[in-house]
């Protein structure tokens, strides 16, 4: 883990109050893995003990980029900073997600629950990932130009019917799952989005018998396990999200 002070190489505004956020910060970049977290102290809030946590959407070359959504202070007041801003980032931290998967990777994300998955499919591999990501309208889906330029295969469902099939982002999933167990094939699922997304997909992994791998979205205050605010339910009783997480397997978790 490393407090690093980094650079901000860009910071742009790519709709619907999301931002994308990139960093010149070396030995995070080289230590961080993917699904794991990077906690920021917020310029102009450094009176705060609190910094602010972001998945990381990628990390090579000695470069840290972060995806986040304007919802309070903390990310209000982060939006305001600019190129070759200092930002002081402490990481990597928690657990990620494997790096490993036997047979197909089923990539399901939801808003800026898409991420991590952008560096967890740069890891596995493009040719192993299909990337199920779901949205309220069009506007909220994230990145599609990077992971069409990864090689991913995509497929889109908003709930309006704006961008790909209308509906919840689980009935492709669902097709191809019917696909894959029909031709034997093996497959896992790596998620990461709102609570409800979540636990459909655990829900489905269970059921399959299926490898499933669950980002928890917890308010992580302190990152390092200190403070109890990001508690999960687990099989084996209270889990720490920022140190026993974010990634859990779907047979841990209690919804």
């Amino acid at each position: 883990m490393f407090d690093e002070t980094s650079t901000i190489l860009a910071h742009e505004d790519i709709g619907g109050g999301y931002r994308h956020l990139v960093l010149r910060s070396p030995q995070v970049a080289s230590a961080v893995a993917p699904g794991q977290f990077v906690h920021i102290k917020v310029p102009s809030l450094e009176q705060s003990a609190l910094r602010r946590p972001f998945s990381v959407f990628n990390a090579e070359d000695g470069v840290v980029e972060v995806l986040y959504k304007t919802v309070g202070r903390g990310t209000a007041a982060l939006g305001k900073s600019q190129v070759d801003d200092k930002v002081q980032v402490l990481g990597p931290l928690g657990r990620g997600f494997p790096l490993a998967c036997r047979g197909k990777a089923l990539l399901v994300g939801g808003g800026y629950g898409v991420a991590p998955l952008y560096f967890l499919a740069r890891t596995l591999g493009a040719e192993k990932c299909i990337l199920f990501v779901g949205g309220r309208t069009a506007g909220d889906l994230l990145a599609l130009d990077r992971f069409a330029a990864l090689g991913v295969d995509v497929r889109i469902a908003t709930n309006d019917g704006s961008r790909g099939v209308q509906g919840f982002v689980t009935a492709p999933l669902d097709e191809e799952v019917n696909r894959l167990r029909a031709a034997g094939e093996e497959f896992e699922f790596f998620t990461c989005g709102p609570d409800g997304l979540l636990k459909a997909v655990a829900d489905r992994a269970l059921a399959l018998g299926a490898p499933g791998w669950i980002s928890a979205d917890r308010h992580m205050i302190c990152g390092v396990g200190a403070c109890y605010a990001c508690i999960q339910k687990t099989v084996r009783g209270n889990a720490r999200c920022c140190i026993d997480g974010p990634v859990f397997s779907a047979k841990e978790l209690v919804w």
